[in-house]
């Protein structure tokens, strides 16, 4: 189970690059008053909650072992 929580980890960072690489890419290219920058950064960010809860969820289950600073 622990492995598999890190591949959707993974995939999910991914997901955010993904959607970040997507925005930078409608506000280079749109001219006009397209929204499609503004949806791409707002499910960045939307993404990005989910990440931050996956890893917070991981912490306290035990799956994800944090080191480093405090430690």
């Amino acid at each position: 189970m622990e492995t598999i929580y890190k591949v959707a980890l993974v995939i999910m960072f991914l997901v955010v690059i993904f959607n970040l690489g997507q925005a930078l890419y409608f506000m280079m290219t749109d001219k006009d008053q397209s929204k499609r920058t503004a949806w791409a950064l707002t499910r960045r960010i939307g993404f990005s909650l989910v990440l931050i809860a996956m890893v917070i969820v991981g912490i306290k289950l035990g799956w994800i072992h944090p080191h480093g600073v405090g430690q």
